[in-house]
């Protein structure tokens, strides 16, 4: 049998499949999907076998005469392969749709802790033995059997490492490579009866008196129907593990070591939440997602419901009618909307069903819970992005929430978006996809008015509940009225009512850190990051200047480092800063902040916000994170400090983005029987986004967006491809992207435009300088293969010139 194996190694010349002889041993182990160990040139490699094929000897392909000699598969990692033949299918489609290596995007569907670790091993020879006694400590420890990680032996022996090469000359020691998982399984010891329960009550009888520890345990077992844990045992029945080794030794107990699921929700107390009766929209699109769901075929529906409209429920009732036809869903929600109060209402409903994925686990957490979804022990994912690869082998429908969120586009390689990946799948399953948001993105409104997406609308609130008044504020206005605070008057009164009535309150800045930058007012001088071509943000909490891209921090300065005068000062305002300038208008306000400083701890997100729900906090103070997804009784008012943050950055989708935080943040407030009021605070009133954002008329937005868009030729209207190059030199990385815009340009049809070489909004990044091009086509199927035959054409040019090369398909940011 010969197998068809992708190894790890991503560069263009390895991107496609290696031959591999299939030993007789291993032949029962291996299929499509599974990872194995190849030798590769001088090294040992994991790979992942993507075909397999029946071959006698006599097949075999022929080189110059002779019969080439194929080299067998060393090992088989696993034992049920961790990849489908779908998800096989999928990487190749995505290597060739968005220009990555066809490993690369195998890589991505599994978990970080599959993706073995070459590692070199020491081990002796027989030489070793005949050899003359030594005085090393290493020596010594290989003589015993031992192998050990050459990255032990350089560290524990560091003096006897540097000898290893004469070794090896001589024959004593072996230098091996092994390709190893970074995973552990959890294990528990178990402890159980090992007797029949009729037989106790004789066992028992059968003890001394003093013995009581060891009837009390053997009592206690009887009365189960499962094993119990030790550490559980030892600790309900106040004994030690002396007394259940004992009886161990009579034979009466076994105790074994079982492996054990990590479970992040095991001591969660979850509780049954009621079922609300579905509105007359909320019944007219169930029925039709259901139809498609009954008759299994592909379909794809945009569901269009104002937020609070119930999208939610409408998911959850889809999902229970594909369970129910043995079948299963994924479920994808942005990660910052992937909150407590989301997993805690899937659990209620769908129990030990549903497996969650997000970042929020531990590595070993969330292997657990791709092997549940993996040994089909569960019907239901709930996850962000990467959750869409999910191993299932019978998927009936794929629910992506937030559907507008940049979240769902990959910005490192694979730059896959996972909208596409659940539409290709959704095809290869006959699987109905469901894309939900109260502001959709254009490019998917725009496909559903033209029929591509079955356009599903929710217009009204769930219990007649109506939308939050929002009240816009001029902040010229407050500054000519001698105002300088970050709250204008407006917000300054519903927070001081708010407080009284004792409800709650959200507001939102999407700028962390507590002033945007650091300038001196004597000589402009402003602090920028020596590595990358942005200014620094102040953060009060540490007293330290930071980039937010690369890291790169210096402690607060006093003196202007240009010219040592002291009026250096802070400008702009951060989370940080609004929760000083709260703190000094309100006396004893308890303010709960959400960025990304507050919430980088593990399980912080959920304590901060499990804080909030009890009512230990007054204020929710946040980024982007606190925008969408969350659903708090008390709250009645959502403040918006600066609704102009997004509108001016040199991003074609900025009033698109801004239309949408400002819809979604609005959407926090009045969700449930107290009526809701939002404040948004603006420079620019009078911009179409935040206009239309205040009534909530997506409608009116989509209209004039769309003609902004179809004037400059950006998506819908036109498709693009961002090609950016970096280099530490200036000539070189401009040479690179001329390079390239003269190879493509004469090879474009007339219709396609290539706008470049320029310099990135963000020149530098890291210490290297950045350039970029821009394709803008429409209807030109082959412009994915001719940027592939560019890549081939000057490979050899940019791995001499150490040139990096990225090229986003459909891009979502183009900083």
């Amino acid at each position: 049998m010969l197998a068809q194996v992708i190894v790890d190694v991503p560069t263009a010349r390895t991107n496609r499949p290696f031959d591999y002889l299939v030993p007789e041993a291993l032949s029962d182990r291996v299929a499509v999907g599974s990872r194995v160990i190849v030798p590769f040139g001088p090294r040992k490699l994991q790979g992942y076998i993507v075909g397999l094929q029946q071959s006698e000897q006599a097949d075999l392909p022929q080189l110059g005469g002779m019969e080439q000699r194929l080299k067998p598969i060393e090992q088989v990692m696993d034992e049920l392969p961790p990849l489908t033949s779908e998800l096989i299918q999928l990487a190749e489609w995505m290597s060739k749709q968005y220009l990555c290596p066809w490993v690369t995007a195998l890589q991505a569907m599994i978990p970080a802790v599959l993706k073995g670790k070459a590692e070199k091993q020491l081990a002796a020879t027989e030489l070793l033995d005949a050899a003359a006694a030594s005085t090393s400590s290493l020596l010594s420890e290989l003589r015993q059997g031992r192998v050990l990680p050459l990255s032990e032996v350089e560290k524990r022996f560091p003096e006897e490492a540097v000898l290893l090469q004469g070794w090896l000359k001589a024959g004593w020691v072996t230098l091996t490579q092994r390709v190893r998982d970074r995973v552990t399984r959890k294990q528990v010891t178990m402890v159980s009866l090992a007797v029949t329960k009729e037989e106790v009550a004789e066992l028992i009888a059968s003890l001394p008196t003093r013995a009581e520890r060891m009837k009390q345990v053997l009592s206690y077992l009887s009365d189960l129907e499962q094993p119990i844990s030790m550490t559980e045992l030892l600790d309900l029945l106040q004994t030690s593990r002396s007394t259940v080794n004992s009886l161990q030794k009579k034979g009466w107990v076994r105790i074994e070591r079982r492996e054990v699921y990590r479970d992040p929700y095991e001591h969660k107390q979850v509780e049954s939440q009621p079922r609300h009766e579905l509105t007359d929209e909320q019944a007219e699109s169930l029925a039709q997602i259901g139809r498609m769901l009954a008759a299994r075929q592909y379909a794809s529906f945009l569901l269009h419901g104002v937020t609070g409209s119930g999208k939610t429920e409408v998911y959850m009732e889809a999902i229970e009618q594909t369970i129910a036809s043995g079948r299963e869903a994924i479920f994808l929600v942005p990660e910052i909307s992937l909150t407590p109060q989301m997993v805690d209402r899937f659990k209620a409903r769908f129990g030990q069903k549903v497996a969650v994925l997000h970042s929020a686990l531990s590595q070993g957490e969330r292997y657990d819970e791709w092997r549940k979804i993996q040994r089909q022990e569960v019907q239901v994912v709930v996850g962000a992005r990467s959750a869409i690869f999910a191993p299932f082998r019978r998927l009936g429908l794929i629910v992506i929430d937030e559907e507008h969120e940049t979240s769902y586009k990959q910005e490192e390689t694979p730059r896959y978006h996972a909208r596409d990946v659940a539409i290709w799948r959704a095809k290869q399953n006959q699987a109905v996809l469901v894309l939900g948001s109260a502001t959709p993105s254009l490019e998917t409104y725009a496909l559903a008015t033209r029929g591509r997406y079955h356009l599903l609308s929710m217009r009204e609130r769930g219990g007649g509940r109506s939308m939050p008044s929002v009240h816009l504020v001029d902040m010229r206005e407050e500054l000519r009225s001698d105002n300088r605070s970050m709250f204008s008057r407006t917000l300054h009164e519903m927070i001081e009512d708010r407080l009284a009535k004792q409800e709650q309150i959200v507001l939102f800045l999407n700028r962390r850190g507590f002033s945007t930058f650091v300038m001196c007012r004597s000589c402009g001088y402003t602090m920028r990051c020596p590595h990358c071509d942005i200014s620094l943000t102040y953060h009060r909490t540490n007293h330290s200047a930071r980039c937010h891209y690369c890291g790169y921090a210096v402690p607060q300065p006093n003196h202007c480092p240009d010219c040592q005068s002291p009026h250096i000062r802070f400008f702009g305002t951060g989370t940080q800063k609004v929760e000083q300038e709260l703190a000094r208008l309100f006396p004893g306000v308890r303010v709960i902040r959400m960025d990304v400083d507050t919430t980088s701890r593990k399980g912080a997100h959920e304590t901060l916000l499990g804080r909030f729900r009890s009512h230990q906090g007054d204020v929710l103070l946040g980024t982007q994170m606190i925008a969408k997804g969350l659903d708090f009784p008390r709250v009645t008012l959502v403040g918006v400090i600066a609704a102009d943050t997004s509108l001016h950055l040199p991003d074609f989708r900025a009033a698109e983005k801004t239309f949408q935080l400002l819809t979604q943040v609005g959407g926090r407030a009045g969700r449930h029987s107290l009526a809701g009021d939002v404040v948004i605070q603006t420079y620019t009133p009078e911009h179409y986004s935040i206009r239309h954002a205040t009534h909530y008329d997506y409608e009116g937005f989509y209209q004039i967006e769309m003609g902004h868009r179809k004037k400059t030729g950006y998506p819908p209207f036109y498709r693009l491809v961002l090609l950016t190059f970096s280099h530490q030199d200036v000539p070189v990385v401009i040479r690179a992207a001329e390079n390239y815009a003269g190879y493509l340009r004469p090879r474009l049809s007339p219709t396609t435009q290539l706008l470049g070489p320029v310099a990135s909004p963000i020149a530098r990044l890291k210490d290297r300088f950045r350039f970029q091009l821009m394709l803008k086509y429409r209807d030109e199927p082959k412009v994915v293969e001719l940027l592939a035959q560019a890549n081939q054409h000057f490979s050899e040019w940019i791995k001499q010139h150490q040139v990096a090369v990225t090229i986003d398909v459909d891009p979502q940011m183009l900083l």
